[in-house]
């Protein structure tokens, strides 16, 4: 053992003591909510009315290179959600016919939501649990925005990486 080494007394102060795990640090993650995530990426939300076309909607899947629309009836009320996967399905029952068809014939009409306020492990669960990556958010009775897992996962990567920092800083002084 170096001379210079002394272990922790009694008298030592509590304040000098340092954990790397904390009470905070383990429950930051049970916190976060879909607010800060929306705050982060935006409240950008893409959608279309059940009468129009498959085509038109694959059409503006492709262009703004997302993986799901919002089905809202003229008054902006939500009344499905419209995935890839619902597409693909319809393709696989009706090969050659299927851009013709209505979104409103196609999207899933029960859809589960979420409230900013609903942290990200909640929303999570109930995601991996209905099987769906795209989920709309609803506050006050009007859509705020969409969070998808890969919001999720983006916004955790971050994170986990700014921590990583602070953690090297701490390390290297």
């Amino acid at each position: 053992m170096p001379a210079s080494y002394q272990p922790p007394m009694r008298k030592d102060e509590e304040k000098n003591r340092t954990h790397s795990q904390s009470a905070e640090t383990n429950l930051k993650t049970e916190t976060l909510t879909v607010r800060q995530v929306l705050d982060h990426k935006g409240h950008e939300m893409f959608s279309i009315t059940p009468d129009e076309t498959l085509r038109r909607a694959v059409e503006i899947l492709r262009d703004k290179r997302i993986g799901a629309l919002l089905v809202c009836d003229t008054e902006g009320a939500l009344v499905g959600i419209l995935s890839e996967r619902d597409i693909v399905r319809k393709l696989a029952d009706m090969p050659g016919q299927t851009l013709p068809q209505k979104v409103g014939d196609v999207m899933t009409s029960k859809v589960q939501t979420c409230e900013p306020s609903e942290t990200l492990m909640q929303v999570l669960k109930t995601m991996n649990a209905g099987r769906f990556r795209h989920m709309p958010v609803m506050e006050g009775g009007a859509l705020a925005g969409m969070i998808t897992i890969g919001d999720v996962v983006n916004y955790r990567l971050v994170e986990l990486e700014h921590e990583a920092l602070q953690l090297k800083q701490l390390i290297v002084g």
